[in-house]
């Protein structure tokens, strides 16, 4: 058996390693002594996670380990009271409409609210009546109230495919069908949601409220205090909580018939708490083959962008303050992706996580062999899947480089590459162009043509990025590169593109749009001429990847039928950014040779802010500066706890057996961000604000009484 302290040996030295480019195989001794045993290594119990769908309430479960069988009531009114909110989870506290979540999930809505003169993200919001509460511009909130299992019409579609290319387009087209069937039955925004990789399908109806109003969100500074240092860490002190409002088709706050209750002891060490959110994607149950395609290609190449981009929105920050109000929101969001494809990387590069993952495998195939019924079928599936990962990684790479759009990639590329689609549209007969291409719709597509809203600085470290990319992956011997870089460097070439090219001038660029379309296709302009040599290229390689994805979609689903007929609901699904339940227990864990205790207290964020000398990112607002003497700095701020979370999950509320909230979810340690293909209560940790804590901002910091008010009473108190 491999002890627990091997496993964190081979975390931290495969970190260590990924970061310095170096591989297992550069690992020597001692170093090397702690992966020996390697091949006794087993799948756990919970490796795939516990992350269980509301189609299939894990009761039985839940009886044996902890003694605590829910009825379908409990889980009824858990499900209808949790809601799903762009990119995150909220939930209602309130028979009022309030609504509950992390303050990282609305800084886009504090941002839309944002009125001249005003600067909420550093002054933090409070309504302090209703008629304060401010409406958020295309914001809306999806309630969960329709489940059915629509797997065996879809099954039946895709098995009446001939080909693998018959298959697919037989289950999307069943798909359509069945979401445009019940959303004309409902009046719900419906979608088919698949589980087991595309063993079974569930239709998911929601009702979506559109008419949210902002009700409170605290400053910044103290709702991701500690930045991106502390970000993914535990111990943590932060206020990373919002409370917005739903209002009805009448402009009154909605009566919601379900909504989770406020506990005012909040959590406690060692209860078991459940989680219940939209955890977003996990790959829990691909195969090694899989895995290995994410470690070796699209990981490291989303890792590069993403670690560039930081690099680049934190250098303009500091060098331009006055626009960190713009920019701050994208540098979070790359920063924190940054994080997690690290955490992703460093899973993956884990011999012991890697093992594991073989074992459990190797399990699923001789039980698949084990049973003639399904050993013909699907014992050749690992094998094709195997070879289709082959197939795509010899075209990644340039494919890669002759994406003109997408993560760190510059305006002009994107610009020419609309430029050049247009003009091959234009081309064709109108009858023969796309939909976009035709009478008014040109009209918009035109108008849209422009670089908007372009910061030059910004921009020129776009540019030299993407040439950066494209160099690395075409090589030196591709000719329409070197007709780009003419023998300069990418960092040479960025000024003199930016100089040669037209792009900048609208006037230029219009008159291009409504003049030969031949003239942009036999244009000078550096951007417009790469991408007219390169379209049909990129096009060919595009094709040929959506056919790989197809025909490994299609085994895929193959495999997960196997697998289904072997576990069935035993284990969950992977994350689909749809409504799970996963249950764990409040725990610390150990921490640098110490341990960390189940929750932190106000306390320890007074420390950090005077330990780093009051600067930032561990500075505090005005406001906290000088609390009032009814404030008790002893009151739990922050939690950890084994529930199994990923991205999407922010804003989760974490409730007791009684459906009250202790908490709500924000963040997962370092230890955690192997999640994404691997569950370990070990020492993975869900990290959440407690109940307590947050009753003890918003009533003695804040003064936000009609908020405390309507949470202890659980509706709207005048």
């Amino acid at each position: 058996m491999i002890r627990s302290s091997i496993r964190l040996l081979s975390a931290s030295l495969l970190l260590a390693l990924l970061l310095q480019g170096c591989t297992t195989s550069q690992v020597t001794t001692p170093e090397r002594s702690a992966l020996r045993g390697i091949d006794t290594v087993k799948a756990g119990l919970f490796d795939t996670g516990k992350m269980w769908t509301f189609d299939y309430p894990p009761t039985d479960y839940f009886a044996r380990t902890y003694n605590f069988t829910p009825d379908a009531t409990w889980f009824e009114r858990a499900r209808l009271s949790a809601l799903r909110v762009p990119g995150c989870t909220a939930s209602f506290v309130s028979e009022d409409g309030l609504v509950f979540t992390n303050h990282h999930c609305a800084r886009g809505a504090v941002d839309a609210v944002n009125r001249e003169g005003e600067n909420l993200p550093e002054t933090g919001f409070y309504a302090a009546t209703l008629a304060e509460e401010r409406k958020v511009p295309r914001y809306y909130a999806d309630q969960l109230v329709l489940i059915e299992d629509v797997t065996e019409e879809i099954q039946k579609a895709f098995d009446r495919g001939a080909t693998d290319d018959e298959r697919i387009a037989n289950r999307t087209q069943a798909i359509a069908s069945v979401e445009q069937r019940y959303r004309q039955s409902t009046g719900l925004n419906c979608n088919v949601v698949t589980f087991y990789n595309a063993a079974k399908f569930s239709l998911y109806g929601y009702k979506r409220y559109t008419d949210v109003r902002l009700v409170f969100a605290p400053e910044t500074m103290v709702a991701y205090f500690g930045g991106d240092p502390d970000n993914f860490t535990y111990p943590r002190y932060d206020l990373d909580i919002s409370f917005f409002r739903v209002y009805d088709d009448n402009g009154q706050p909605l009566k919601a018939s379900n909504y989770f209750r406020w506990s005012l002891g909040g959590a406690a060490e060692n209860e078991p708490v459940f989680v219940i959110g939209n955890p977003g994607q996990t790959n829990r149950l691909y195969t090694v083959a899989q895995l290995e395609y994410q470690r070796d290609v699209s990981y490291p190449t989303n890792f590069f962008l993403l670690d560039n981009l930081v690099r680049i929105y934190s250098g303009f920050i500091e060098k331009h303050p006055d626009k960190k109000l713009k920019y701050q929101t994208r540098l979070f969001g790359a920063s924190n992706s940054q994080k997690l494809y690290i955490g992703r990387l460093t899973g993956l590069n884990d011999p012991i996580l890697m093992a594991k993952k073989m074992d459990f495998e190797r399990t699923l195939k001789a039980a698949v062999a084990a049973k003639p019924a399904l050993h013909a079928t699907y014992s050749p599936v690992w094998n094709e899947i195997e070879r289709l990962q082959s197939e795509k990684r010899a075209i990644f790479p340039e494919l890669n480089a002759l994406t003109m759009k997408g993560l760190g990639r510059s305006q002009y590329f994107g610009l020419a590459s609309d430029l050049v689609d247009a003009a091959l549209q234009l081309k064709l007969p109108e009858a023969q162009r796309a939909r976009q291409y035709k009478g008014e719709a040109l009209d918009s597509v035109k108008r849209r043509m422009v670089l908007a809203d372009l910061e030059p600085e910004l921009e020129r470290e776009f540019l030299s990025l993407q040439l950066t990319v494209m160099a690395s992956n075409l090589g030196g011997g591709n000719p329409s590169l070197n007709a780009l870089l003419k023998g300069r460097t990418p960092e040479q070439a960025t000024g003199a593109l930016l100089q040669e090219t037209v792009l900048g001038d609208k006037d230029k660029v219009m008159a291009l749009l409504n003049g030969n379309p031949d003239a942009i296709l036999n244009s000078t302009d550096p951007f417009i001429s790469f991408v007219a040599k390169t379209v049909d290229r990129a096009r060919d390689l595009r094709t040929q990847y959506t056919e790989m994805n197809a025909r490994e979609q299609a085994r895929v689903q193959m495999l997960g039928k196997a697998m289904f007929d072997i576990y069935g609901t035993s284990i969950p699904p992977d994350a689909t950014f749809t409504l799970r339940i996963a249950d764990g227990v409040v725990k610390g864990m150990p921490y640098n040779g110490t341990i960390a205790p189940f929750s932190t207290t106000f306390y320890g964020m007074y420390d950090r802010y005077y330990s780093f000398g009051k600067q930032d990112p561990w500075n505090l607002p005005e406001r906290w500066l000088n609390p009032p003497a009814s404030f008790d700095k002893s009151t739990p701020f922050n939690f950890s706890s084994t529930n199994d979370i990923i991205g999407g999950n922010s804003g989760s509320p974490i409730v007791n057996k009684n459906l009250q909230i202790v908490g709500i979810a924000f963040d997962g340690n370092i230890e955690s961000l192997p999640n994404h293909v691997i569950y370990s209560e070990d020492r993975m940790r869900c990290v959440g604000v407690h109940s307590s804590g947050i009753l003890e901002a918003l009533e003695d910091i804040y003064k936000a009484d009609r908020i405390v008010k309507e949470l202890k009473a659980g509706k709207i108190i005048d």
